[in-house]
């Protein structure tokens, strides 16, 4: 019976991994359909929403059993909480992809992104899709120190988000408002996903050690100086 019941706990880290790898897809998919116009690849994004919702509930199903039917301590009580709070945040981030692809389905066939800001959305693309991959790493191995690492790695995609502002705000922008706004708003999808994965790794922290790190937070957004 205690196998089997160490079996359940673990099965909730690899369910975690393998949503995490589902909303790393999403992600580059989604940033691919935006910057090439690909209204089927965007849709296929948008699709998986239905995927993302099975998976949680499938989650937070086992979670609850546990609960009811064990009634876990300690560490153990520690990872089922934690599964909890890590599936609403990996459905999150899977959500925060496929607004990104309906952002490209929504003016298909036109090109959402001009010229001078192609750079920093893929480079912001790019970074979300590694801060996923890397949570999936530390949800599977339960890797406290690549966990800490994240935080790090997410102040690269808060300052790609300061440039992006920075050039929406230039004297030079000559694109008009629906279109700042359009990518103000792409801006934050990547950044909030982005903060979702720092708060994965979060929660691995404290399932492991019991230390409580914080879960997801939101830096003040100061608007750079013209």
């Amino acid at each position: 019976m205690r196998q089997a019941y160490q079996i359940q706990l673990n099965d909730l880290g690899d369910h975690g991994a393998r949503m995490c790898k589902v909303a790393s897809d999403a992600l580059r998919d989604a940033t691919k359909s935006l910057l090439t116009a690909d209204l089927s690849l965007a849709e296929q994004v948008i699709a998986t929403d239905v995927v993302l919702d099975e998976m949680r509930a499938s989650a937070e199903t086992a979670a609850l059993e546990l609960l009811a039917l064990q009634a876990p301590v300690a560490g153990d009580l520690r990872a089922v909480v934690s599964a909890l709070w890590i599936v609403a945040d990996l459905q999150r981030m899977g959500a925060l992809a496929i607004h990104v692809a309906k952002a490209a389905r929504r003016r298909h066939p036109a090109q959402v992104i001009p010229m001078e800001i192609r750079p920093i959305i893929e480079r912001m693309g790019r970074v979300g899709v590694h801060l996923a991959d890397q949570a999936a790493i530390v949800l599977r191995d339960r890797d406290t120190t690549l966990a800490r690492t994240l935080e790090t790695e997410d102040d690269l995609m808060d300052d790609l988000h300061q440039e992006m502002f920075a050039a929406l705000l230039s004297p030079s922008w000559t694109h008009g408002v629906a279109p700042a706004v359009d990518i103000s708003l792409l801006g934050r999808f990547f950044e909030r996903f982005a903060d979702h994965a720092v708060a994965v790794a979060r929660r691995v922290i404290f399932l492991v050690t019991g230390e409580n790190v914080g879960g997801d937070t939101t830096p003040a957004f100061s608007p750079p100086e013209r």
